[in-house]
């Protein structure tokens, strides 16, 4: 069973999110904040990560950069409100995102996306 680790601090979005993965098959975790996320990720393993890049006490822009710069290689889907502009897309890909979708998204969009990172 994949272990995706949902980074998002809007507590319903995180657990509508939550719901819908662990109900196809996903085990899940959930951080709210940047902080957060980094420390979970430093004890436990995740195949995935969907990850909000306005964050409270690190941004996901200082997790994303941090977590590559610490060689973690599992895929990283950017999930963001009201970043949408073409610039902020590339900044993430370029910054080691493997996706980039914007809220708000169909739960079946992502879903697809999801696998298709899984492979």
């Amino acid at each position: 069973m994949n272990q995706i680790l949902i980074v998002e601090d809007e507590a319903r979005l995180a657990a509508f999110v939550e719901k819908g993965l662990r109900k196809n098959g996903f085990s899940t975790t959930v951080a709210a904040d940047g902080e957060q996320a980094l420390h979970m990720t430093q004890k436990s393993s995740f195949d995935l990560i969907l990850l909000d890049l306005k964050l409270p006490i690190k941004d996901g822009w200082t997790v994303l950069r941090e977590l590559r710069t610490h060689s973690k290689q599992f895929p990283i889907i950017i999930v963001v409100t009201a970043m949408s502009d073409e610039q902020n897309r590339s900044a993430a890909l370029k910054g080691g995102a493997n996706d980039y979708v914007t809220k708000p998204f169909s739960f079946h969009d992502l879903l697809e996306r999801v696998r298709a990172q899984l492979g």
